[in-house]
């Protein structure tokens, strides 16, 4: 397993700015400490899902019984379906679905149309004997769009034929309304620690459940979680990654960088960037005035769409790219009637095309003095991943310490709740 690499060259820091950085982190590294010791007990507590060996084996053990599924729809919002999506379209790909099963699809919002659709393939599915998963994915239990969905979804599969227990697998919180739902209508569940919030959930069952169904290697991303937890607790600030970009995110801000953008040179990278995005948004928006803001770009699609904004636009954004190392042969023909076109490119491999694009982005922005940071992975294996996703995971606890507030909680996100359940209850 390679380490994911960090290159802070062209960021905002020096080496004795980072080291004032790193004196700050020391309180908070020794409280992840502890809360690796105390287990679940500390809000801390999702480092410790990597190394959950009873709760990874409850979601072993039920994924084998639905090894034949040949279609798997996700019904959750924010946390409990976008660590899942990151993780299936990094490694299994976009077109996942028209390259290999079982297919899964993503029920979040309620958006009629996409959901109309969605009962069309299970209906049709079901019509030529096939197995549909629903898997429902609440924390609470009570996530408005998410019960709609689920009920919606699995009352078309009953009138099509499906046998629910055998089609049917909750993940909630023990004790909650839909746990209780699930027991009384038999639906096999499990459960998730009640101290491991949504955004930090994917190496629960929430994530690891799904996954599983859906062939990616479990072992591995876990594997990778476990080697970044182990990177990032250590107080040899050379090699901890987490603390390194912490530290140059909120020194950024600190400068008046209030944007943080995460650039993803590849097109199966753009569901972390979602997953980044709520991370980010929903643990350091709080009291009114402290706030990134995360934005997602796409390389070299947005160098198309933004690149004139960003390297011409106002200076108010801390970039990190998100570069991989492929070995790929995939080449392009020596057709010499398109030299006219684009010269010096027949014949090339289009990772050497990619990694000149990606070359010439930086060498721009730092000819623009736009501050960056490079995040490089060796590969889109399930390792890689799950290194990136608790490292990530970490380095925003980090921020919480230096932002003083709470990482863990989003009070502001219930207000919009509030709001829906009294208007649904006055309609």
């Amino acid at each position: 397993m390679k380490d994911i690499e960090l290159n802070l060259d062209h960021s905002l820091l020096d080496q004795d700015q980072l080291q004032d950085y790193f004196k700050k982190f020391e309180p908070e590294l020794n409280k992840l400490k502890e809360a690796r010791r105390l287990g679940y007990a500390d809000d801390r507590a999702s480092i410790n899902a990597p190394f959950d060996t009873q709760g990874l084996n409850l979601s072993f053990e039920l994924a084998k019984k639905y090894s034949q599924t040949d279609t798997l729809i996700v019904v959750g919002i924010g946390g409990s379906n976008l660590g899942t999506l990151a993780v299936q379209e990094a490694i299994l790909g976009k077109l996942h679905n028209y390259v290999t099963g079982p297919r899964v699809f993503y029920a979040d919002t309620t958006d009629a149309v996409y959901l109309e659709r969605l009962v069309e393939i299970i209906e049709s599915d079901l019509r030529a004997n096939k197995k549909v998963l629903i898997v429902g994915i609440s924390k609470s239990g009570g996530t408005t769009e998410t019960i709609a969905n689920f009920e919606l979804l699995v009352e078309h599969s009953l009138r099509h034929g499906a046998n629910l227990a055998e089609s049917v697998v909750v993940i909630s919180d023990e004790g909650s309304k839909f746990s209780d739902f699930a027991d009384r209508q038999g639906f096999p569940r499990l459960g998730i620690p009640k101290k491991i919030g949504g955004r930090y959930s994917v190496f629960s069952a929430v994530g690891v459940f799904p996954l599983l169904i859906l062939g990616v290697d479990v072992g591995q991303l876990i594997s990778g979680a476990r080697r970044a937890v182990e990177r990032c607790l250590d107080n040899d600030f050379e090699t901890n990654i987490a603390a390194h970009s912490a530290a140059v995110i909120y020194h950024s801000y600190q400068g008046g960088l209030n944007i943080h953008d995460t650039f993803l040179f590849g097109n199966d990278l753009e569901g972390l960037g979602r997953w980044y995005r709520q991370l980010t948004g929903e643990s350091i928006g709080k009291n009114d005035e402290v706030g990134i803001t995360p934005t997602t770009s796409i390389g070299s699609t947005d160098l198309h769409s933004v690149a004139q904004l960003y390297l011409g636009g106002p200076k108010d954004k801390l970039t990190t790219f998100v570069t991989v190392d492929s070995t790929s042969d995939l080449s392009l023909p020596s057709n010499q009637d398109y030299e006219q076109l684009v010269s010096k490119i027949q014949g090339k491999k289009i990772n050497s095309i990619l990694a000149a694009i990606q070359s010439g982005t930086m060498l721009a922005y730092s000819q623009a003095q736009l501050p960056f940071m490079e995040l490089r992975l060796s590969d889109l294996s399930a390792a890689s991943i799950g290194q990136l996703l608790q490292f990530k995971m970490i380095e925003i606890m980090l921020l919480g310490c230096l932002f003083e507030v709470d990482p863990f909680d989003q009070p502001a996100v219930e207000q919009y709740k509030v709001e829906t359940r009294r208007i649904l209850d006055e309609a």
